[in-house]
């Protein structure tokens, strides 16, 4: 099996390093094609005004100065063309991409592109900032010690070809994992964004982008409620943005 990673992170994150541990479980024929810097909320993001670069680093190594989305075509049209790869994963994440992260991640739009052109794809997170927030570190055992079982059952089970799974690890003490829960995508009872307006030397206000970092109270079921209780959360997601009960809705406003 040939596996194709990737990330939002940067090629030389740490939860890369951790993925491809993970992956080369699963595997020998692992290749890397990641941003040459950070693209962490890149989302679907498409570098259609500048161009890219893609550098090979080491053997099936190569960052690409733009976004995961850039990758995943980069590695898919050109530097994988002659034998593609039959699973793409994206991540380790350092930080859950749960509920409305999942609109912003880079690591699930990684995916959701490799979906999109055929792939079978996986997105991985390690949630972070529910034991040790303060201080800056990822516990990555959760993902380390489960991701490759996990990946190895869906492999065998199977998922249809417009699905993406979005798996996201809790941050657990040691490696508490409570289970596994497949899960729908959540929704906080709190508005997450914020700013951080600072005043320049020169004159004028300048903002920080940034997030507020509370828990909200989830229903069962969803990927919030699942990693808040220590469980590994497996969520298949789509492209599909459509809100079909209001398409009938709206729809009959316009019934002759």
């Amino acid at each position: 099996m040939r596996i194709l990673l990737t990330n939002d992170d940067g090629v030389t994150a740490d939860g890369l390093e951790i993925l491809a541990e993970i992956a080369h479980v699963l595997s020998d024929d692992v290749w890397i094609v990641a941003p040459a810097t950070e693209q962490s909320a890149a989302s679907r993001g498409v570098s259609l005004h500048n161009p890219v670069f893609a550098r090979k680093l080491a053997n099936k190594t190569y960052s690409v100065s733009g976004t995961p989305t850039d990758c995943v075509i980069v590695a898919l049209r050109e530097i994988m063309l002659d034998n593609m790869p039959d699973l793409v994963l994206s991540g380790v994440n350092r930080g859950q991409n749960i509920a409305e992260d999942i609109g912003f991640s880079g690591t699930v739009a990684g995916a959701l592109q490799g979906m999109q052109m055929g792939i079978p794809s996986i997105s991985l997170s390690q949630a972070r900032g529910f034991y040790n927030h303060n201080k800056g570190r990822v516990n990555w055992k959760a993902a380390l010690e489960h991701g490759p079982k996990l990946i190895k059952k869906l492999l065998k089970h199977g998922w249809p070809k417009d699905v993406v799974l979005n798996i996201n690890f809790p941050d657990v003490k040691d490696d508490k994992v409570a289970g596994i829960r497949v899960t729908t995508q959540g929704r906080r009872d709190f508005e997450m964004s914020n700013i951080d307006k600072r005043t320049h030397p020169r004159g004028g206000d300048y903002y920080w982008l940034t997030y507020k970092g509370a828990k909200s109270d989830p229903a069962a079921g969803t990927d919030l409620r699942a990693v808040y209780d220590d469980y590994i959360s497996v969520t298949p997601i789509h492209i599909d943005h459509t809100h079909y009960k209001t398409v009938a809705v709206l729809g009959a406003l316009f019934e002759d």
